[in-house]
This record gives C-alpha cells, structure tokens and sequence, in this order.
C-alpha cells in the first residue's frame, strides 16, 4: 500500500466520525456509528485497496468500542455489546475484503486494457509502414482499420477511412474515383465479385489492376471472430513482365513505398 491521502483516507474519516459522535453524545443522545464505520470501509477499499480497507475496519471496531465505553462504562459492558462488536468486525472485514479484492481487480484489468491498447497502437503504427494495403472488417463487413498504404493505393480520405465504412462503400469509393483499370460497364460484376468472396471467406488470390499501372494482389482472410482480413500486396514487376521493357523502371517505382505520395498527386491532377 502507497502512503498518501487515499491510504488515510478510511482511518482519518473513521476518527473523524467517532471524535463527532462522541462530541454529539455529550449533547444529545447519539446512535452508534457503527453502521456509518463500514460505509467508510467500503469507501477506503474502493480508493486505496485491501490493506487500507482493512486498517480501517480495525479502526472502525476499535473506535466503536470506545463509544460504548465512554457511553456505559467498563462496568456498562454486556454480552449484547460484545455481540455488536463481533458482528461490526465482521461485517467491516468482509466489507473490506470484497471492496479491496474488488479494486484489485479492476486495477489488473484496466493495466491488461492499457497494454491492450498499447501493443494495437504498435501494432497499427508498424501497418502503416509497409506497402502491403491492409483493411481488417468485422463480422458486419465494417472496416475496423485500415493502413495507410490502402489510402494511399485506392486514395482514401482520412476522414472516410477513420469512419469504419462498410467495405461495400470502399468498393463504391474506388468506383466513383476511377481506381480500377476496368471498362466502365465491368465494374459492377467486378464489385459483386469481391463483396461475395469476402462475404464467404474466399481466400482465392486474385490480381487487382489499377489505372495508376500498379497490380496488386488481393486475398481475403477469415478470421476467427467472424471478420475478415483483406490484403493488398504490390505485385507490378510481377505481372507487368509482358509489358514494353522500357517502362519497366517506372512499374517497379510504383512499388516504392516513398512515391505513393506522388502517384496520389497524380490521380487529383486528373
């Protein structure tokens, strides 16, 4: 237990409360406060833990003894006190036990949501670095993520692709941008094409040309949960073979990371 306001928090409260209702006894016939005890037990477990809560259940007990004390004497002390007593300490532990182990446990899950948090936003930054497009749907076909390589690829706002838009409006989104190197009337057999393969899990690799010149090899992934992991691997050099040698610098620069930047320019200049 760390020592500072949360740790004597419980204690400080406990002897506040007996100083009071033995100030107000003096005065007025006062109840016991007993019962207000193990509301400050339960508060010390919530802020400080186990320990504290327990240290404060002693105080609690130790404290209402002094009550009775001071209100009856030592003579005063009946078997119907002692009961009290023994029910208070009772009832203050297992408070005290409960509302600790209670925080305790929160406190492992919310260190196990941060490291969760931590390794996604590793993870996500290191995505965001290769030139491979990634795009991971839910059970829903709703894009929970995706890399900065398919933004750049398919020229994806941000604010679209940080919105979780259904995969079938990324299809409509390259449709409408001119991406696909596709006649016009093939793009909706095309699109109906790939929303079934995702729908059912296909994970046949399929070639993707784009009017930029780049190809790029698409496979669907099923995932355990129900969604899907879509992938875009650069494969120009790869299947551009057949084309004029001369250009054949100017594919494989297609697949350098550093100029999707440019080939970006050039889709908003047309």
């Amino acid at each position: 237990m760390r020592f500072g306001w949360r740790a004597i928090c419980g204690p400080a409260l406990t002897a506040t409360a007996l100083l009071l209702a033995l100030l107000f006894d003096r005065f007025i016939p006062t109840p016991s406060p007993a019962p207000l005890f193990v509301c400050i037990v339960a508060l010390a477990g919530a802020l400080a833990g186990l320990t504290a809560a327990m240290t404060t259940a002693v105080v609690a007990v130790i404290g209402t003894a002094l009550f009775f004390l001071s209100r009856q004497g030592v003579s005063g002390y009946g078997s119907a006190d002692l009961i009290r007593l023994g029910l208070l300490a009772i009832t203050a532990a297992g408070t005290a036990g409960i509302t600790g182990l209670m925080r305790e446990r929160q406190l492992r899950t919310f260190a196990a949501e941060r490291r969760s948090h931590a390794t996604a936003a590793r993870l996500s930054a290191a995505l965001d670095q290769i030139d491979i497009g990634i795009v991971l749907l839910d059970a829903e076909t709703r894009a929970e993520f995706i890399n900065r390589a398919f933004r750049d690829y398919f020229a994806v706002p941000d604010e679209i692709a940080d919105g979780k838009p259904p995969f079938i409006a990324l299809m409509y989104h390259g449709r409408d941008t001119g991406a696909f190197e596709l006649p016009a009337d093939e793009l909706g057999t095309f699109i109906a094409q790939r929303m079934e393969m995702v729908r059912v899990g296909d994970a046949t690799p399929i070639n993707i040309k784009l009017r930029s010149g780049e190809v790029l090899r698409f496979v669907c992934t099923a995932l355990p949960d129900g969604g899907r992991m879509l992938s875009y691997t650069p494969v120009t050099d790869l299947v551009r073979h057949t084309d004029a040698p001369s250009r054949a610098d100017y594919y494989r620069s297609l697949r350098d990371p550093a100029s999707r930047k440019l080939i970006r320019y050039l889709r908003f200049a047309e």
